[in-house]
């Protein structure tokens, strides 16, 4: 069972890096976006995640859209996407992909 919920988290991750800060043309996996993935014993789905400003323009779509894309994941049960401000986003959380592809490295 601890298996299947490793396979369900990378099938997650796999998700959220097809979603993207409409501003950024990186994936929110990369700029770093997403604090925490988990998946519980009855493969229900937690996400903690960030946004780079209380006042990013996707506030109000990119969380129902990580939530609407996990859902669609054979095996999930329910999903969870919470929104936090702490610690706050800032541009050291990237991955070096995310600084790569935005010309920083």
């Amino acid at each position: 069972m601890e298996n299947q919920g490793a396979d369900l988290k990378e099938q997650i991750i796999g998700v959220l890096k097809t979603c993207y800060d409409p501003e950024i043309p990186v994936n929110i996996y990369e700029l770093g976006l997403i604090y925490d993935v988990n998946v519980d014993e009855a493969n229900n789905a937690y996400v903690k995640m960030t946004l780079t400003s209380p006042a990013c323009p996707a506030a109000g779509t990119l969380p129902g859209e990580v939530e609407d894309k996990i859902r669609t994941l054979p095996g999930t049960k329910d999903v969870r996407v919470d929104v936090v401000w702490e610690p706050p986003w800032n541009p050291d959380m990237m991955s070096d992909v995310a600084r790569y592809e935005l010309g920083m490295m």
